[in-house]
C-alpha cells in the first residue's frame, strides 16, 4: 500500500523479518520449552501478543500514506494536502485499480492465480517427502536437514536482491525464470545421490524460493493496483493454501503406487512447465475505459 515504484526493495526489506523470525523463534521456542514448559512460553508470546505487537499495529501501522495525507515512495504532496489529511493528494505515478470482479475477468488473473497454486503444491511436498526421498538414495537426515537450512541461508540475499530486479524487469518474465528453475530443481532431486549433489540442489532451491516470495506478493498490485488488494490477494493466499495443503498428496500417492519416488518427480515436471507457460501468458492487463468508467 505504501509503495509504487519502490515497491519492489519495500518487500525485499520486508521479507528480512521474516528470514529472521524463522531463524530466532524455533531456536528461541525450543530453548524457553526445555528451561521451563511449553505452556509458560505460549503464555509468554499470548502476553506479549496482546499487550505490546497489538498496540503497536494499532497506534504505529497505517493502512496507506493517504489516509494520512501522504503519497506513495515518500513523495511530496502539495502543501494543503499536508496540513489537512481529510484531503487525498493524486497518487505521484499513475495506478489503474481494479475490483475482483473486475480483474477475474481477465485472463491474466487465472494466469497468476495457476502459478501462485504450482510452487505452494511442488515445495510443500518437497519439504514433507525430502526427509524419505533422500533416504531413497541412502542420504542421512542430517543430509536432508543441512539442505532445508541451506534453502533458507541462499534464500535471504536472493530475496533482497529479487525486490530490486522487479524494479527493472517485467514481473511475469521473473516467474517464468522461476517455474524454469523449478523444472531443474525437480531433475536434481532426481539425481540427488551424493552430498555434493544435495547442497546444489539446496543451492538452487534457496534460490528459486528467494525470487518466488517476492515475485507472487509484488505481481497482484503491479497488475491490479492497490485499492482492492485485500479481496484480490485473499483469493491468491486461499489458493496458496489450498497447494499447500496437497502438496504432500501426490508424492505419497506416487510412492504407494509405484514403491519408488522417481516416477511421480517425473510427472511433477508437468506443474513447473505449465507454470511457464502461464507465466508467459499472464502480461499486464489493460482496463478498458469502459470498466474505468464503471467503477
Amino acid at each position: 500500500q505504501w509503495f509504487i515504484k519502490k515497491r519492489g526493495r519495500a518487500m525485499s526489506f520486508m521479507a528480512v523479518g521474516s528470514f529472521a523470525s524463522a531463524a530466532l523463534f524455533p531456536v528461541l521456542n525450543a530453548w524457553m520449552i526445555e528451561k521451563w514448559n511449553w505452556q509458560f512460553t505460549w503464555q509468554v508470546w499470548g502476553f506479549l501478543l496482546v499487550f505490546f505487537f497489538v498496540p503497536l499495529a494499532f497506534f504505529c501501522v497505517r493502512n496507506q500514506p493517504e489516509d494520512i495525507g501522504l503519497l506513495p515512495d515518500g513523495e511530496k504532496g502539495d502543501g494543503e494536502a499536508n496540513q489537512n489529511i481529510s484531503i487525498r493528494p493524486s497518487q505521484p505515478i499513475s495506478e489503474v485499480d481494479w475490483t475482483l470482479k473486475e480483474a477475474t475477468k481477465t485472463a491474466s488473473f487465472w494466469y497468476v492465480l495457476i502459478c501462485v497454486g504450482i510452487p505452494a503444491l511442488v515445495n510443500t511436498g518437497i519439504t514433507f517427502h525430502l526427509l524419505s526421498i533422500l533416504g531413497e538414495n541412502n542420504l542421512s537426515s542430517q543430509v536432508a536437514a543441512t539442505v532445508l537450512s541451506l534453502m533458507a541461508i541462499i534464500g535471504f540475499p536472493i530475496t533482497m536482491v529479487s525486490g530490486f530486479i522487479l524494479e527493472k524487469i517485467k514481473s511475469n518474465l521473473l516467474l517464468a525464470f522461476i517455474f524454469m528453475m523449478e523444472m531443474i530443481l525437480l531433475l536434481l532431486l532426481l539425481m540427488t545421490k551424493s552430498i555434493e549433489t544435495a547442497i546444489l540442489f539446496g543451492v538452487v532451491w534457496g534460490m528459486a524460493s528467494g525470487l518466488e516470495r517476492i515475485t507472487l506478493n509484488i505481481i497482484w498490485p503491479n497488475y491490479f493496483g492497490r485499492r482492492h488488494i485485500g479481496s484480490i490477494n485473499g483469493v491468491a493466499m486461499a489458493v496458496m493454501v489450498a497447494g499447500s495443503a496437497f502438496g504432500p498428496l501426490p508424492l505419497g500417492m506416487g510412492y504407494d503406487m509405484f514403491q519408488s519416488y522417481t516416477q511421480v518427480l517425473l510427472l511433477m515436471l508437468i506443474l513447473p512447465g505449465a507454470g511457464f507457460i502461464c507465466a508467459l501468458l499472464a502480461k499486464k492487463p489493460v482496463k478498458q475505459k469502459s470498466l474505468s468508467t464503471k467503477s
